[in-house]
């Protein structure tokens, strides 16, 4: 698509194709049960972005390294951590929040976001990020992580004025549908994506609930796994 697409692969996964022919995956559990069978093995991978070490978004980012040679970008801690794990230090690019790192074409800026972050050995892995990930066209996509909401949520839409807002609405680890529309209304963004939920029972948010809960005009686009938006 020449304006790039979005395609969800469950819990947390993305996959987004961008205007310049890149391929980036975002938290790529592609073990997860709601991704496709025929999204689990990639064909090719040209940037992976991470945020946070817990292993449903982590998941297989260490293979797909190697198997593809394509660079990582994660919180400095979590890329000492995948270079512990055998992936060389000139595939991994490790930041902190508020800057931003360029790869393929692609500027992934870490920003706030308010959750834990560790192995599953609960080695620490450094803080959880949100991701503003700008494209070769310069649209914005934010992918707030595993997070609650936060006052400063307002900050991030004031700076980075994303044009789309990935946000988790499962509830239980991350916020709900509730949380999720007063983020929305704190972003000021006109178009989101629910994910982090339908993956397990325990996680029983839904688009519906969060489209009650809106008090602003956002767009809750509620696709399954497998589908792809154009963006």
């Amino acid at each position: 698509m020449a304006n790039g697409s979005l395609t969800w692969l469950g819990h947390a996964t993305f996959r987004l194709d961008t205007p310049g022919g890149k391929r980036v995956y975002v938290d790529p559990w592609l073990e997860n049960p709601k991704c496709p069978d025929d999204e689990k093995e990639p064909e090719r991978v040209d940037l992976i972005a991470l945020t946070h070490g817990h292993s449903d978004h982590v998941g297989q980012t260490v293979d797909l390294a190697k198997k593809f040679g394509c660079p990582v970008i994660a919180m400095i801690e979590l890329r000492d951590w995948l270079t512990g794990q055998g992936l060389p230090d000139e595939a991994t690019e490790g930041g902190n929040k508020g800057g931003t790192i360029e790869k393929e074409g692609i500027k992934v800026t870490l920003v706030n976001a308010f959750h834990s972050s560790s192995s599953n050995d609960l080695e620490y892995l450094g803080e959880a990020a949100g991701l503003i990930v700008e494209l070769e066209d310069g649209k914005k996509i934010y992918f707030a992580g595993d997070t609650c909401v936060f006052g400063d949520m307002q900050l991030i839409g004031r700076i980075y004025e994303p044009d789309l807002a990935v946000l988790p609405i499962g509830d239980h680890y991350t916020m709900g549908p509730k949380e999720a529309a007063v983020a929305l209304e704190l972003l000021g963004v006109g178009r989101c994506i629910p994910c982090h939920w339908g993956t397990f029972p325990l996680l029983t948010g839904t688009p519906e609930a969060c489209r009650e809960a809106l008090t602003t005009d956002c767009e809750i686009i509620g696709i399954s796994p497998g589908d792809t938006y154009d963006l």
